[in-house]
C-alpha cells in the first residue's frame, strides 16, 4: 500500500522540543526569481508572485507547522483593531549552508523575531538558526546575529510586495524585533491558535 505524504502544514507537528527547537516548512530558498507559498488545500507548492527585481529572501523562509496566527498571537502585539493574518507563523532560518530547492523539513532554534503589521494584520516572523548550524547553530538570542543580518531581513519584508515603478507603497510596518524570550511566547500563541482553530 502507497503511503501519501503528509501535508506540510496538518500532517507534519511542531515538534517536541518547541518552542526551544521546531521544524520548519521551507518554501522559499536565497536566490529564488518567484516566491513561493503553500496552497493550504493540497499541501503542494504554489507561485504566490514573482521576486520584485533585485528583492531577494536573504534567508531560508517558510513557516512552523501546526500554527496559526489567530486571536493569541495578535494579542502579542498589543495594539488595538488588528488581528492575525489566519496564515501559519512564518519562519526565518539563517544557515552559512547552500540549500538550493524548497519544500523541505528542517530543525531550527527561534533566536527572536520580527513583528509585522501588514493591513492592520499581525504577521510576524520568527527568526531562527538551523540547528547544529557550523556558524549559526551557537546562537542562542537574536542580539548574537550580526546588525547587518537582521538589516537585511526587515528591508526585505518592508519592501516585498512593492511594484517597481508602480509609485505605490504598501502598508507594511515593523512595529518591533524581539528577543528569543518572546519568540517563544509567539510560537505558544500559535500553537494555542491551532488548536482552537483545528482542533475544538
Amino acid at each position: 500500500m502507497q503511503k501519501l505524504q503528509a501535508h506540510p502544514w496538518h500532517g507534519i507537528t511542531v515538534g517536541s522540543k518547541a518552542p526551544q527547537t521546531v521544524n520548519a516548512y521551507i518554501e522559499v530558498v536565497p536566490g529564488d526569481s518567484v516566491k513561493f507559498e503553500i496552497d493550504k488545500e493540497s499541501g503542494h507548492l504554489v507561485v504566490d508572485r514573482p521576486q520584485k527585481y533585485s528583492n531577494h529572501c536573504p534567508a531560508l523562509y517558510g513557516f512552523i507547522p501546526q500554527t496559526y496566527c489567530g486571536s493569541q498571537v495578535s494579542l502579542r502585539a498589543n495594539r488595538e483593531g488588528i488581528k492575525g493574518d489566519g496564515d501559519p507563523l512564518d519562519i526565518l532560518v539563517l544557515t552559512e549552508n547552500e540549500i538550493s530547492h524548497g519544500a523541505i523539513l528542517v530543525r531550527a532554534k527561534p533566536v527572536g523575531g520580527i513583528r509585522m503589521i501588514d493591513r492592520d494584520e499581525v504577521d510576524d516572523k520568527i527568526i531562527a538558526v538551523l540547528e547544529s548550524d557550523t556558524l549559526y547553530g551557537t546562537f542562542q538570542n537574536i542580539d548574537q546575529i550580526p546588525a547587518k543580518v537582521i538589516d537585511r531581513l526587515r528591508h526585505y519584508f518592508l519592501t516585498y510586495k512593492d511594484m517597481p515603478g508602480s509609485g505605490e507603497k504598501q502598508k507594511v510596518e515593523i512595529a518591533e524585533t524581539y528577543s528569543v524570550d518572546e519568540a517563544y511566547q509567539v510560537i505558544n500563541a500559535s500553537m494555542h491558535d491551532y488548536t482552537d482553530k483545528f482542533r475544538t
